[in-house]
C-alpha cells in the first residue's frame, strides 16, 4: 500500500477545522492586501504634492484612508490568527487522540515494543512543536504569497523594469537557500532520533531510579544520562555550526530587493520614464516585499519540521490493528473454546509458543492454567482478551470467534486481573470507577467493600479522594491488588482472568484477597494462572502447560495421582508453605 505523503496525512487532521482554516486563509488575504492601501495613499499624496494640488482636504483624505486600511489590516489579521490558533489545537486534539486510539486497537505487543520515551516525545513534545508552524505557516504562508505577487503586478503597471530588477537577488539566494534545505533534509531525520532516544534514556532513568539506588549504578546510570544529553547538545551545535553561513547569506540576501530597484528607479526618474511619486511607490513596494520574503524563509524551515513530525504520527497512526467487525456478535453463553491455537510473537512459526492446543472452559467453570514458567500461561489468558490474535486456530466465546466482535463487546465480557497494579492520577475513588465509568459513588464503594478495601480506604485523611499518586506511597502491594479487583468487580464481566494475581501478595493481605477474589468470580466463567498451588486447589479443571502444550489435565486428586510434573509442584509448594510457616513461628517465638 502506498504510504501518504505528510501533506495528505496533515490536510486529514485538518478536515475536523475545514472551516476555520478557509476563513483563515481569508482573513489573512485581505488583511495584506489592506497593508499596500497606505504606500498606495502616500503615493497619491506626493503626487498631489509634486504637482502642487494639495489641500488639507486632500491630505486628511488619503490619510484616514491609510489609517482605516490599516486597521483593517490589523483587525483580519487577528482575526486570521486566532482562528489558526484554534484550528491548530484542534488539530493537536485529535492528533493526540488518534494515536492514543490507535494504541487501543492495535496488538498489545506493536504498543509494546515501542519505547516509551519515544510515545512520550511523540505524543506531548513533538506534536505540540507542530503548533506554532500550524498556527502560523496556515494563514501566513498565503498572505506572504498573496503581497510579493501584488507587489509584483503594481510593478509591472507602473514599468516592468523596476518589476524585474526587485527580482534580482531572488536567483542568487537559490544557492545557498537550497544548501540549507538539504542539510534540513540530511540532518533532521538524525535529529527526531536523538530527540527519542534522550527522551527514552530520561524516562528510564526516571522509572529506574529505585534500582539504580538499590544496586549502586548511580554512576553508571547516571553517566549513560549525561552521554545521552551530552550527544544531543553537540549534534545540534554541529549542526548549527554547518549551517549558520548558508543562514546568514539567506538572511542577507532575501531582503536586498532595494539594492537593485532604488539605482534603476533613480535613473529611470533622471531619464524621465518614472515620476518621482511613482519612483517612491516602486522603492516600498519593493521594501513591502522584504518581509514576506523573510518569512517564506522560515516557514520553509518550520514545514520541513512539520513534515518530519507529521510524518513520525502517521507511522504511529499506521501501527497493524486488531480487525474489528461493526456489529456485535450473538452470544450463546460466555464458554470459552480454544481449538487448535498456535501463537509466536514474532509471526515465524519457528518462534511458536503455543503448538495447537485445544482447551473448552465450560459457562461458570473454574479453570486452573499451571506449568513452569514460559510454558504458555499467560499467552493463553492475553488470546483470550484479545492483546495479541492467534497465528492459528480460534478462540469463540458462547460460540462466537472473538476475532468477530468489537473489541468494546469483548472487553464488556472479559475482566482481566494481573499481578501488575497501576494506578492512575486521579483519586482512588476514580481509580475503582474506571471499572465502569456510570457508576454512582454508592456503587463504587460497594465494590471497593466486597474487595475488601474500605477499611484501608477509610483510614486514609482523604478517604476516597485521595490522590492515587499520593496514596500509592502508603499502599501495600495487597491493598493495590484490591483496589483492582474492585475496579473488576464494578465492572461485572461474565469472564474473569486472574495472572498470577496472588503471586506476589503479602501473607497478611492474602485471605482479604482471596475473600476479594471469591466476591469477584461469584457466578463468573473464571479462568486463572495460579502460582499458589493451594488457591486452585478445589478448581473444576486444572490444565498443566508445559512447552506450550497441554500436559495433563484434571481435578486435583487426579492430577496428584497421574501427573508427575504436577506432583512435584505441589509438593514443592507444600514444601515452601511449611517452611514460610515454620520461619515466620520461629520469628515470632524470637520477639
Amino acid at each position: 500500500m502506498k504510504q501518504k505523503s505528510w501533506f495528505s496525512s496533515l490536510m486529514s487532521f485538518a478536515a475536523y477545522c475545514k472551516g476555520k482554516i478557509i476563513a483563515s486563509v481569508i482573513c489573512s488575504v485581505i488583511s495584506v492586501t489592506a497593508g499596500l492601501v497606505p504606500y498606495l495613499s502616500v503615493f497619491q499624496i506626493l503626487k498631489a504634492f509634486i504637482r502642487n494640488q494639495t489641500d488639507t482636504g486632500t491630505i486628511f483624505a488619503w490619510a484616514g484612508i491609510a489609517a482605516a486600511a490599516y486597521l483593517v489590516k490589523t483587525l483580519l489579521f487577528g482575526i486570521s490568527t486566532a482562528l489558526s490558533h484554534v484550528s491548530a489545537y484542534i488539530i493537536l486534539e485529535k492528533l493526540r487522540l488518534r494515536v492514543a486510539n490507535q494504541f487501543l486497537r492495535a496488538p498489545l505487543g506493536e504498543v509494546t515494543s515501542k519505547p516509551i520515551g519515544e510515545i512520550k516525545n511523540m505524543l506531548v513534545d513533538k506534536i505540540e512543536s507542530i503548533e506554532p508552524p500550524l498556527a502560523h505557516v496556515i494563514p501566513e504562508v498565503s498572505g506572504n504569497l498573496v503581497l510579493p505577487l501584488i507587489s509584483l503586478g503594481i510593478l509591472v503597471v507602473i514599468d516592468w523594469r523596476m518589476a524585474l530588477v526587485s527580482l534580482v537577488t531572488i536567483p542568487l539566494t537559490m544557492l545557498p537557500f537550497s544548501m540549507l534545505m538539504k542539510s534540513s533534509e540530511n540532518n533532521y531525520e538524525t535529529y527526531m532520533k536523538s530527540s527519542n532516544r534522550v527522551s527514552s534514556v530520561i524516562v528510564e532513568y526516571i522509572e529506574g531510579i529505585q534500582v539504580i539506588k538499590t544496586f549502586g549504578q548511580a554512576g553508571t546510570s547516571y553517566e549513560k544520562f549525561s552521554k545521552a544529553i551530552t550527544d544531543y547538545r553537540q549534534f545540534i551545535l554541529d549542526w548549527m555550526s554547518a549551517t549558520w553561513v548558508t543562514m546568514k547569506l539567506c538572511a542577507a540576501l532575501f531582503p536586498s530587493t532595494l539594492l537593485g530597484a532604488l539605482p534603476l528607479g533613480l535613473l529611470l526618474c533622471v531619464q524621465g520614464a518614472l515620476t518621482p511619486a511613482e519612483l517612491c511607490l516602486c522603492v516600498m513596494l519593493s521594501m513591502s516585499m522584504i518581509g514576506s520574503l523573510a518569512h517564506i524563509e522560515v516557514f520553509m524551515n518550520e514545514i520541513k519540521q512539520m513534515s518530519f513530525v507529521v510524518e513520525e504520527a502517521q507511522r504511529f497512526l499506521d501501527i497493524p490493528e486488531l480487525s474489528e467487525p461493526a456489529e456485535p456478535a450473538a452470544l450463546n453463553g460466555t464458554g470459552i473454546r480454544l481449538s487448535g491455537i498456535r501463537f509466536s510473537y514474532t509471526g515465524n512459526p519457528i518462534d511458536e509458543v503455543l503448538h495447537g492446543m485445544d482447551l473448552y472452559l465450560p459457562q461458570g467453570s473454574f479453570t486452573a492454567l499451571v506449568g513452569p514458567s514460559g510454558g504458555g500461561k499467560s499467552t493463553v489468558a492475553k488470546l483470550i482478551a484479545r492483546f495479541w490474535d492467534v497465528t492459528g486456530g480460534s478462540i469463540t466465546i458462547g460460540g462466537a470467534n472473538i476475532q468477530d466482535m468489537p473489541l468494546s463487546q469483548l472487553s464488556s465480557l472479559v475482566s482481566f486481573v494481573t499481578q501488575d497494579n497501576y494506578l492512575f492520577r486521579c483519586s482512588l475513588l476514580e481509580n475503582i470507577r474506571m471499572g465502569k465509568p456510570g457508576a454512582t459513588d454508592g456503587e463504587v464503594r460497594a465494590a471497593a467493600k466486597a474487595a475488601q478495601c474500605d477499611g484501608f480506604i477509610s483510614k486514609l485523611e482523604m478517604g476516597y479522594d485521595t490522590p492515587a499518586g499520593e496514596a500509592g506511597s502508603r499502599l501495600s502491594g495487597g491493598e493495590k491488588q484490591r483496589i483492582a479487583i474492585a475496579r473488576m468487580i464494578l465492572k461485572d464481566a461474565p469472564i474473569v482472568i486472574l495472572d498470577e494475581a496472588t503471586a506476589f501478595t503479602d501473607p497478611e493481605n492474602e485471605d482479604q484477597i482471596q475473600r476479594s477474589i471469591s466476591e469477584l468470580t461469584r457466578g463468573k466463567t473464571l479462568l486463572v494462572i495460579a502460582h499458589r498451588l493451594s488457591t486452585i486447589k478445589n478448581a473444576d479443571h486444572i490444565v498443566v502447560l508445559e512447552h506450550g502444550g497441554i500436559l495433563a489435565q484434571g481435578k486435583q486428586e487426579e492430577l496428584l495421582r497421574d501427573c508427575p510434573l504436577y506432583r512435584d509442584m505441589w509438593q514443592a509448594h507444600i514444601g515452601s508453605k511449611s517452611w514460610s510457616v515454620s520461619g515466620k513461628k520461629e520469628a515470632v517465638s524470637h520477639v
